[in-house]
């Protein structure tokens, strides 16, 4: 794990199958969102979302404030976005 001002970033790896699975399944799911995951099916969209995390396109971060876990893009100048800014994530 790695502390950061907005949160800490967990890696995928780190989780159970079934806790990675709830948290994808989660989060494309979200409702008032606008997480760019609508075209596919469930199942489609969360195995996107395991290979953008397996690439490192995407971030797992967990904030202690609001103790949830956020999935974030990962931005190649800064390391990745604070967990407030997860509704602007887009496939």
């Amino acid at each position: 794990m790695e502390n950061h001002h907005e949160g800490i970033i967990i890696q995928h790896d780190n989780l159970t199958e079934e806790a990675l699975h709830g948290l994808i399944e989660e989060f494309v799911t979200r409702e008032g969102t606008n997480t760019g995951y609508t075209d596919g099916s469930l199942e489609e969209n969360v195995e996107m979302v395991k290979r953008q995390l397996k690439r490192g396109n995407v971030l797992i971060v967990y904030d202690g404030d609001t103790q949830t876990a956020n999935i974030v893009p990962k931005l190649p100048d800064i390391g990745h976005v604070g967990c407030a800014n997860r509704k602007s994530f887009k496939n």
